[in-house]
């Protein structure tokens, strides 16, 4: 039976699917690992340990429950959280722990000084986005002034997807989505490296080779076969960033589609007609040449769910911990019985831009439980969704349909309250496994055994959540708007006080 192998690695947990020529999946598996937070505002992951050791532990438990011979595989394609910053040697060792995506905020001198140093208008004319605490090229420029003797040492700098790719193949690329995410570093108009907006932060030399998402980066060589149980010889895609491949894994294909994924972060991509140019929201060429996307995300979504369970929730079993919280915030009313949250535990990204902006609890009283403390916080999340789905309704970009993705589709509250705060339909499509399954049909795609359209077939649609907002959820979302605005100053001062 001829395969593709897909595997992606998450904040908190790889996932690896074995799929057959018709996007059935013949076996799952998937494998935890931690977030590291050495002080506030950073983010990190163990690029050995956390990435590669998942990618080795999930491939050997695919064949071992598959019974799959290696040799049957046609082809493999990896994602992975991004974009990341990794410095590496000659030798392709990492220097130190991969620095995470717009979740880490240590660069935020560099992101003011580089953009006076160019110009607002000139970044996002060129780069496509302004300059936040997802853009890499100030992660960079702060490894390069805060750690000068690694940066001496440094060969290449990479990110999540391309350390997988060099460790499966030798070869050190990027695929364009990725690298948009690389800002000042790359030119949306030449779909290039550039190096004239900002000179002083690195050589491009440094940088992976640009490729296509679905072209084939290079091959299994002898030891990655040795260490994966994979064929020596068999195709490596280019790979991309979880939530790109995700959109794939439900049908966003075409300009209207909007992915919603509800995952650590809530993350949103939308394909388009033409680019998206707003600073609030960011944009990358697609994965297929010719496409663009334009891109949102919270800072934190399910990482918040995650902090929630392990600080008020200790009492229950880890394993149930969830399905108690969600029932125990289904019996507190929409509104969360006049609880509030903003969601802001570490800054927030899209729209705000804010890497000061702190979370908070507002309205608490002796009558509140648990549950109405949980219901505010997924409440909380799904208004600062709202704020981003307003967003693109401001900058001329208003989805023609959402398709939702990701674990937090099995909260009902969850998905539920944010179509009611965006009233919003959102489609949940038969399989929800997320962004290891498109990597599967973007191997197919990169062999010609699949067409981009057909993931429509591979996936269809099962259940849409229809909004049904109240009156609550119009007042509930002006207060929270509200109270951020009100509390920036506070904010700033907490934060200056750190």
């Amino acid at each position: 039976m001829t395969c593709t192998l897909g595997i992606d690695i998450g904040t908190f947990e790889s996932k690896g699917v074995l799929v057959d020529a018709k996007g059935r999946v013949i076996a799952e598996a998937r494998h935890p690992h931690e977030m590291i937070v050495p002080r506030p505002g950073w983010a990190e992951h163990r690029a050995d340990e956390d990435w590669w050791h998942d990618f080795v532990h999930i491939t050997q438990s695919l064949l071992d429950r598959s019974g799959i011979d290696p040799n049957d595989i046609a082809a493999v394609a990896a994602s992975a959280i991004g974009p990341c910053m990794l410095p590496v040697d000659a030798s392709g060792r990492p220097l130190m722990n991969g620095v995470l995506y717009g979740v880490d905020t240590r660069a935020t001198r560099e992101i003011e000084d580089l953009t006076a140093q160019i110009g607002a208008d000139t970044i996002l004319d060129r780069c496509g986005n302004a300059l936040t605490s997802q853009s890499v090229g100030p992660k960079i420029l702060w490894l390069k002034r805060n750690h000068p003797e690694v940066f001496a040492e440094t060969a290449k700098i990479l990110t999540s997807t391309s350390y997988l790719t060099w460790r499966l193949t030798g070869e050190y690329v990027i695929d364009h989505y990725t690298a948009a995410n690389f800002s000042p570093l790359y030119d949306v108009g030449t779909l290039d490296w550039t190096r004239d907006l900002a000179p002083g932060i690195v050589d491009l030399g440094k940088l992976p080779r640009l490729l296509w998402s679905t072209e084939i980066a290079g091959r299994v060589t002898a030891r990655a076969a040795r260490e994966t149980g994979l064929a020596e010889g068999t195709p490596v895609t280019c790979g991309t960033i979880d939530a790109a491949a995700e959109a794939v894994s439900v049908g966003v294909r075409g300009a209207g589609d909007m992915m919603l994924m509800y995952g650590s972060t809530i993350f949103i991509i939308q394909l388009t007609e033409s680019r998206v140019r707003d600073p609030r929201l960011w944009y990358a060429p697609w994965l297929f040449p010719g496409q663009h996307a334009s891109m949102a995300g919270l800072a934190t979504s399910g990482t918040l769910t995650h902090w929630f369970r392990d600080t008020f929730a200790r009492d229950l079993p880890r394993g149930e911990a969830f399905v108690t919280l969600a029932r125990e915030a289904a019996a507190s009313p929409p509104g969360a019985n006049g609880l509030l949250l903003l969601p802001y535990f570490s800054g927030e990204r899209t729209p705000i831009h804010d890497p000061r902006a702190k979370g908070a609890f507002f309205g608490l009283n002796l009558t509140h439980d648990r549950g109405d403390m949980y219901r505010a916080l997924i409440e909380g999340i799904a208004m600062g969704t709202a704020h981003v789905t307003e967003t693109y309704a401001e900058a001329g970009a208003a989805p023609s349909r959402i398709l939702a993705v990701g674990g937090g589709t099995k909260n009902p509250i969850w998905l539920q309250a944010t179509s009611d705060f965006t009233g919003l339909p959102q489609i949940v499509c038969e399989k929800t496994l997320g962004a290891s399954y498109g990597d599967a049909f973007l191997a197919a795609v990169a062999v010609g055994r699949a067409k981009p359209d057909d993931i429509g077939a591979w996936n269809p649609a099962l259940r849409t959540v229809s909004a049904d907002p109240a009156p609550v959820h119009a007042r509930h979302y002006a207060l929270f708007r509200k109270l951020y605005e009100q509390t920036k100053d506070i904010a700033a001062e907490l934060d200056g006080g750190e």
